[in-house]
């Protein structure tokens, strides 16, 4: 998204033509503690402009910065730098709330709605935000804003059936759990969940099974390599569970968590040496 609004800042400066689009790809997922993160892709086209500099082509030169499938058939839907602006400050409450720095997160959350009080997932953040600073009745309203926008909206439905079953309204929560399971029959980490209770149990060939189911989902959330790594370790596999603790630690979004990786990939190296 930042490199996007980058290379539009950069082309509208050399005077071309600019536009956004979302890509309709198969939605990732990520993690960070309990907080599960939505991914979605956005792409960046320029206009084209004739030898002479003067006056635009009839075509357009699409930017992706997340590569897409060979021959795979996408549809775009183009958005306003608005729009753009708003996806990139509902990032940044997202990182923040990561981090647990829940005021720079609302901050942010409030900024994305007031820069565009149509984008319906950045009220679903500010509900999240609400939520974390113990603020039901208003983590309420926004969620239910993110639905008035968009009906279908799972992560709003999750996050009100959550809510309300936090609060003891458990006919409201059935019904909000219903309407996601019909929305999304398979939620997302599901299989990490299970994979890692069947790590637990020492069933790793089910461990196995159900943790490479959510390699692409999860778009290679470092956990779910470890876990990886640990199962086919126990099943003999050692070429393979080094290959994904290195996807773990190249996945993984700290030093700490690298150095903590790479000494771990250091082991099981001398183990097979």
């Amino acid at each position: 998204l930042s490199l996007a609004i980058m290379t539009g800042a950069f082309a509208k400066e050399l005077g071309l033509g600019v536009r956004y689009q979302t890509v309709n790809v198969a939605s990732t997922w990520g993690r960070s503690g309990n907080l599960v993160l939505h991914n979605s892709h956005v792409n960046v086209s320029l206009k084209k402009l004739s030898a002479t500099m003067l006056i635009y082509g009839d075509e357009w030169i699409t930017i992706d910065f997340i590569p897409v499938p060979e021959f795979y058939r996408v549809r775009t839907q183009v958005i306003d730098e608005t729009r753009m602006v708003a996806m990139y400050m509902n990032n940044r409450a997202a990182e923040a709330l990561a981090i647990d720095r829940v005021d720079a997160a609302y901050w942010w959350a409030r900024a994305a709605v007031l820069q565009d009080r149509a984008y319906a997932d950045a009220y679903n953040t500010l509900g999240v935000v609400y939520r974390r600073r113990g603020e039901s009745q208003w983590a309420e309203a926004a969620m239910r804003r993110t639905l008035a926008l968009d009906p279908d909206n799972t992560n709003a439905i999750g996050n009100l059936a959550s809510l309300m079953q936090r609060q003891g309204r458990l006919a409201e929560a059935v019904e909000f759990s219903a309407r996601l399971e019909r929305l999304q029959p398979e939620l997302p980490f599901q299989n990490f969940e299970r994979g890692m209770l069947a790590l637990r149990a020492g069933d790793y060939r089910l461990a196995r099974d159900l943790l490479e189911k959510e390699v692409k989902p999860t778009n290679d959330y470092h956990e779910v390599h470890l876990g990886l790594a640990i199962a086919y370790l126990n099943l003999g596999d050692t070429a393979t569970a080094a290959r994904h603790l290195t996807l773990a630690r190249e996945n993984s979004s700290t030093r700490r968590q690298q150095a903590l990786y790479a000494a771990k990939l250091e082991q099981l190296k001398a183990m097979v040496h």
